[in-house]
């Protein structure tokens, strides 16, 4: 089907929420993405931080088979399966947790993060502790619970009333987040890198910081890891990146979900057995979460990322774009930041113009906001393919 019939079918049946250029994706390879013509993209897209293992990986593609094999692909959370299980092992022995809830999305995670926390404070008899507290330039997504922890008043709105309770502090600025701290608070929210916001780093200082208050206030600590988890940092969870004496920087749940099961959808609420003790049968659930399919290809997936060389790999590749971004020449660049295959590149001036251009090059890029450029390519991606982005980016801004 050419593109523009799929363009035309698409505004018309098609709930006309998203601005997308014009042309129609049909196929990929690696980091590599073609379009019904056949013209060629290097992704630095990567389905919004998805497709950590690219495109057409074999490792994913046998998963899938496995998975179809038995003609089983839904059983829902009335029944036991295994992959379910070997996946949640898989996380809980990776990580922090003790336990893991499985959603379908980023935002579904959040929403549960958000009643686990109330859950565990009312489960102390503590009726008045459902305060939440998020913070500048967040994004935990964009239903009504997510939503009103992300202060942006584009997204909030439209939809106001949002769910109350919700109270917001400086990223990066722990007197801020102390002014706002007392017993009714029953969370703190903050991704370790922020994702939408703007590729803002949380100093180590930071969230060691939010971890004392935590304790302090008897308050659940959640770390927003949808975008910023699963290798992307090059640790395979971010919060594994930050140290306090010589210990990661734990947290009391986490969400996960993006790149968790290779562009399958698929959440993670991960959790420490206080929490867990806090649930009820009946407290939470979802029909489609933990499904056979999602859950074995995620396990390739996590099996694959979390390889050591696999992430020193990321780390590498991570540390040359953003020293090629930093020698790029160009009045407009104000800042290069990040961590891992997780950089932003902050202008003066709108980056969707610098968007437009990568298409006509071959480059598919994604901002963070009006003015922040972001980098979040499969973490497959080579050296010369780093190299030959920050090249037509360097020729694209000359331009501009």
């Amino acid at each position: 089907m050419d593109a523009q019939t799929v363009i035309d079918m698409e505004q018309e049946y098609v709930l006309g929420v998203y601005g997308r250029p014009p042309f129609v994706l049909e196929r990929g390879q690696n980091c590599t993405l073609y379009d019904t013509e056949g013209k060629a993209y290097l992704d630095l897209v990567a389905g919004i931080a998805v497709n950590a293992l690219g495109y057409d990986d074999a490792g994913i593609k046998q998963a899938i088979t496995e998975a179809t094999t038995s003609g089983v692909l839904h059983v829902s959370n009335l029944y036991h399966s295994a992959p379910h299980a070997q996946l949640a092992k898989q996380l809980c022995e990776t990580s922090f947790a003790d336990k893991v809830h499985f959603a379908n999305s980023g935002a579904e995670a959040t929403e549960g993060a958000f009643k686990f926390a109330r859950r565990y404070a009312r489960e102390k008899g503590k009726e008045d502790k459902y305060h939440i507290l998020a913070f500048t330039n967040a994004f935990h997504g964009r239903l009504y619970g997510a939503l009103a922890a992300t202060p942006r008043p584009k997204y909030q709105d439209p939809f106001k009333p949002l769910m109350p309770g919700v109270r917001f502090a400086e990223f990066n600025n722990l007197e801020s987040a102390r002014a706002q701290m007392d017993e009714n608070v029953c969370a703190i929210i903050v991704e370790p890198v922020q994702g939408e916001g703007g590729l803002y780093v949380a100093t180590n200082e930071f969230l060691s910081g939010l971890r004392s208050l935590a304790d302090e206030f008897d308050a659940v600590l959640i770390f927003d890891e949808v975008q910023c988890g699963v290798g992307r940092t090059g640790t395979l969870w971010a919060y594994q990146g930050y140290q306090h004496d010589g210990k990661p920087i734990e947290p009391d749940i986490m969400t996960a979900a993006k790149p968790l099961a290779g562009g399958l959808p698929i959440g993670a609420i991960m959790i420490r057995q206080k929490i867990a003790d806090a649930m009820h049968k009946g407290d939470h659930g979802s029909t489609f979460a933990g499904g056979l399919l999602v859950t074995h290809v995620a396990q390739h997936v996590i099996g694959r990322i979390s390889e050591p060389a696999f992430l020193a790999e990321v780390q590498a590749k991570g540390k040359l774009l953003k020293e090629l971004l930093e020698e790029l020449n160009s009045p407009h660049i104000k800042e290069v930041r990040g961590r891992g295959l997780m950089v932003g590149v902050e202008m003066d001036i709108d980056v969707t113009p610098i968007v437009n251009k990568g298409y006509e090059r071959g480059l598919l890029l994604v901002s963070a906001g009006a003015n922040v450029l972001r980098f979040v390519p499969p973490l497959i991606i080579s050296a010369e393919e780093i190299k030959h982005a920050v090249t037509q980016l360097d020729e694209i801004l000359q331009e501009v």
